[in-house]
């Protein structure tokens, strides 16, 4: 919006509040334009004058000084101004005006000339320079006498476009307006955990003795400290989708106008461009992870323990108190601290070429640690999970080479590098515990440990060619020659699934079974992996009985897999 002007250069609602305080009679105007231009409550406010004893909020563009003015009515008076930054630091400096001479005589009713004009402009601009500063903290400028006269107050934003406070006041005793510190103004750690850290600090005497309504609000993130609330929420609102605001002289598109309420057609808008193109851009201010910061209100408690924290990460708390009946804060002085490291696990190290079993508890996890001693190009990995999937990661030096869920038996080939160390974690289920077998080496062989296996390992049984003694199963094999070992157990109808799961152990291998449930073991492979199918009868059966067969699959070096057990029962009549 453009600020009207008077006939001298002043604000025009800055120049109203003169002429009441100093009892001039402006030059002449158009009465009826100014009776309806003081009554328009917007253009009063952007007439940058700073009311006595409420707090304004504005907004600086970039290297664009702005000005508001305060008026002082009788000497000797109190005067406490406070600005408080928001985005970014600021320079503002506090000058007491001297107005011209003209000011306290009649109006003449004559327009004077520009020129006089402008030169009583550059009077009025030039003043007694009160204090200035430079930076992001929250300050004020109190004198407990000051001359009346009018005071004006000049900020800038060098680093970039930025929101800011702005308080003044003629009655700084009584009014207060800001929540008052302890002597004691720090935020004290109290207790800290690996996901929770809990903050005390001592309550403001405003809410305490003045009775005054004080909450606290409470502000946690991962950067630095902050001096204001605003400057927290200015963070905050970053994630927020709103729109960027212009740069001076800049104009909106087309669809920034109609997000303000105005309507404006693309035709004038491409004219003004000399444009022909009907493209609709919309541009956003930059957005930071909404996790990064978060803003809680706990009421008048000052005591709040903060949770979901990450381990062994540093956050920066801070905490402010607000009165609720002027929406005014104070900033305690804010800490910093780093939650605790996970419980560090022990590393099981795994040797080049053997095999190291692993049990993992339901839904934990288990670090292991590979080092060759000597120089490699690569190194082979190999997981056997005996029960449930299982999540494995690996990392060479730090850097992730693989994060895959692992069912069965897995080979996964790793790119070596010298001197190169690699961590495995391995991340139980969430059904229950975990068992499987790790090896991990940079030897070469032509031999794997453990026997290849088709992607079906299923046992199909036959019920037509199933008789009173016997049952005919079918599985899969591979072009590898491995040795299978098929073996039985008689088991009652109520044989459960919970029971089942238990047996389902695929890392339990023929020497954990009795000599009496063995069938017969043999050799098998295809190089045609379209017939590599094999089939079997189980005879020594007994009429009506329920047996759970099962196929191991045995390797070179006799580490063996267990194919997925299957439930037969023999025919009651035959």
């Amino acid at each position: 919006m453009r600020l009207c002007l008077g006939p001298q250069g002043w604000p025009l609602g800055l120049a109203l509040v003169l002429g009441v305080v100093f009892g001039q009679k402006l030059p002449t105007r158009d009465e009826g334009l100014f009776q309806m231009q003081i009554r328009d409550k917007t253009l009063f406010h952007d007439s940058s004058v700073i009311p006595d004893g409420a707090e304004i909020s504005g907004y600086l563009f970039r290297d664009t000084p702005k000005r508001y003015y305060f008026v002082v009515e009788e000497d000797n008076t109190p005067l406490s101004v406070t600005v408080t930054p928001c985005d970014a630091p600021l320079e503002w400096k506090l000058t007491l005006q001297e107005l011209p001479d003209e000011a306290s005589g009649e109006g003449s009713g004559k327009p004077e000339p520009l020129d006089q004009q402008k030169q009583q402009q550059v009077t009025v601009d030039e003043g007694t320079e009160l204090f200035s500063y430079k930076g992001n903290d929250v300050e004020s400028y109190m004198a407990t006498s000051s001359p009346s006269g009018l005071y004006q107050l000049e900020m800038l934003s060098t680093e970039k476009d930025s929101n800011f406070k702005v308080y003044a006041t003629t009655t700084p005793e009584s009014d207060q307006p800001y929540p008052e510190l302890p002597y004691d103004p720090r935020v004290d750690v109290t207790a800290l955990g690996r996901t929770t850290v809990t903050l005390a600090w001592k309550p403001t005497p405003t809410g305490v003795l003045m009775g005054q309504p004080v909450q606290y609000c409470v502000v946690i993130n991962k950067e630095h400290n902050f001096k204001s609330l605003c400057a927290a929420e200015a963070k905050i609102s970053a994630d927020d989708a709103f729109m960027a605001v212009p740069k001076p002289g800049r104009d909106f598109s087309p669809f920034d106008f109609a997000h303000f309420g105005f309507v404006r057609s693309d035709n004038d808008f491409n004219k003004d461009r000399g444009l022909t193109s009907n493209k609709i851009s919309r541009s956003y201010t930059a957005k930071s992870k909404a996790s990064d910061i978060q803003k809680v209100c706990i009421g008048n408690k000052n005591i709040f323990t903060v949770s979901d924290l990450k381990p062994d990460t540093q956050y920066y708390f801070d905490v402010f108190a607000m009165n609720s009946a002027t929406n005014t804060s104070t900033a305690y002085v804010g800490t910093f601290a780093r939650t605790k490291e996970e419980a560090r696990q022990k590393t099981v190290e795994l040797k080049d070429g053997k095999v190291s079993d692993v049990f993992i508890k339901r839904k934990g996890s288990k670090f292991l640690r590979f080092a060759p001693v000597s120089s490699h190009q690569r190194v082979t990995l190999f997981v056997h999970t005996c029960l449930d999937s299982v999540q494995v990661q690996v990392r060479r030096d730090g850097k992730l080479l693989l994060s895959q869920n692992v069912e069965g038996v897995r080979q996964f080939q790793l790119r070596g590098k010298p001197k190169a160390k690699y961590l495995i974690r391995l991340r139980g289920s969430r059904k229950g515990a975990s068992t499987l077998k790790v090896l991990a080496t940079t030897k070469p062989s032509s031999k794997q440990p453990f026997p290849s296996l088709p992607e079906d390992t299923r046992i199909k049984a036959f019920d037509k060619l199933r008789t009173c003694s016997t049952a005919t199963v079918a599985w899969l094999g591979t072009q590898d020659r491995n040795k299978y070992c098929v073996y039985k157990k008689e088991v009652s109808e109520s044989y459960g699934e919970e029971q089942r799961r238990r047996e389902q152990n695929q890392c339990a291998g023929p020497e954990t079974r009795r000599k009496s449930e063995k069938v017969l073991c043999k050799y098998f492979h295809s190089p045609n992996l379209q017939k590599a199918v094999t089939t079997e009868t189980i005879t020594g059966l007994e009429p009506g009985k329920t047996y759970l067969l099962d196929v191991y699959v045995v390797g070179h070096s006799g580490h063996s897999v267990k194919y997925q057990s299957k439930l037969v029962k023999t025919r009651k009549y035959c």
